[in-house]
């Protein structure tokens, strides 16, 4: 006969009997997932309400987008310093071009010696050796005002062609950022099951922050650099986040925005995995039902945080209140698969970083 197992154990095998016949467990009863733990995920989705799908391509379209918007804005910095440099030789220009006039003025006033005939009319050897290096002074006096408006109008030349650079540079990176934006509202529509419009999908989500955070560390050409899972995640989650992550939730804690956090989970799709993204509880007591007055301000004013902040700290997106943040076009629709709190995201606010 087999031993008999203890009553905890008899009381897990049945709530595991009765979800397999799908008994409703009774009022009250414990459940397996813990009070402050996310809901688990169905096969084809993740613990954020979306697929392996939408998250790649929300990944790659919010990446993209950022990337093209750096090079965009490193561009025009480079137009204006094109364009600062453009004017100064045109002023130089100008000047030796006034300068060449006065020599050409003077010559046709005064005629042209030939220096055999300057040096011939010396009348004495003092006299001819002064006029040698008169001539020599002169000649190299307009040889170097010539020179030197050829090589500011060779610059000018130069600097036009950067500048057409620039702008064609420019229009490149525009029509990128707008296919990326196009990806990432084509992979929403996909990927989001048309519902009825609710107030929380009209604005209602909208906060207010002033705080600013401090920028992280950036590459000189204004890129982010490459990081990997490789600091310790502060979060009772526990794992690894990267460097940018820990950085952003230590600037969202600074600010004020110190209730319950998770940060990286070892499955599903997404940022999760890969350390670059959090979830902040709306409630004080961790992840519980939607959030509703004082608890829905604090996410609206957190996600708000997070938006006046997207640049200082590489966000990619911010989920909050059945509604997604992108770089490339603000506020949108999202509703989780299962419509439960967490994957509406109505009791947390979803962060994710570059």
């Amino acid at each position: 006969m087999a031993p008999a197992r203890p009553p905890a154990a008899r009381l897990a095998a049945l709530i595991v009997a009765m979800f397999a016949l799908g008994v409703a467990l009774p009022a009250g009863t414990a459940s397996a997932a813990p009070p402050t733990g996310l809901r688990a995920a169905a096969p084809d989705s993740d613990e954020e309400g979306g697929t392996p799908a939408l998250r790649a391509q929300l990944e790659a379209a919010s990446k993209g987008y950022l990337d093209a918007k750096r090079a965009l804005d490193t561009s025009v910095q480079r137009q204006k310093q094109l364009a600062t440099q453009l004017k100064t030789i045109e002023v130089e220009i100008e000047q030796r071009n006034g300068k060449v006039g006065e020599i050409a003025e003077v010559a046709y006033r005064t005629g042209r010696l030939g220096a055999m005939s300057a040096l011939l009319n010396s009348n004495t050897p003092e006299g001819f050796m002064d006029r040698a290096a008169a001539l020599d002074a002169v000649a190299a006096n307009e040889d170097r005002v010539l020179r030197d408006l050829l090589n500011s109008k060779d610059k000018a030349n130069r600097t036009r062609v950067g500048l057409d650079g620039e702008i064609n540079e420019q229009r490149k990176q525009v029509a990128v950022m707008a296919k990326r934006k196009e990806q990432a509202e084509r992979a929403l529509t996909v990927a989001t099951a048309p519902k009825p419009q609710t107030t929380a999908d009209t604005g209602s989500n909208r906060g207010t922050s002033s705080a600013n955070a401090t920028a992280a560390p950036r590459n000189s050409d204004g890129s982010w650099p490459s990081e990997s899972c490789s600091v310790n995640d502060p979060t009772p989650a526990s794992g690894c986040i990267t460097p940018r992550t820990l950085h952003a939730l230590n600037q969202a804690k600074a600010a004020g925005f110190t209730r319950y956090v998770s940060c990286h989970r070892p499955s599903g799709s997404g940022e999760h995995p890969k350390g670059r993204a959090c979830d902040f509880a709306a409630q004080k007591g961790g992840f519980g039902g939607d959030a509703t007055g004082g608890d829905k301000t604090y996410g609206n004013n957190l996600a708000a945080y997070f938006i006046r902040n997207a640049d200082r700290l590489a966000v990619l997106y911010v989920i909050w209140y059945r509604q997604i943040w992108l770089p490339s076009s603000g506020w949108k629709s999202y509703s989780g698969a299962h419509g439960t709190p967490s994957t509406d995201h109505t009791n947390h606010v979803h962060l994710s970083v570059y």
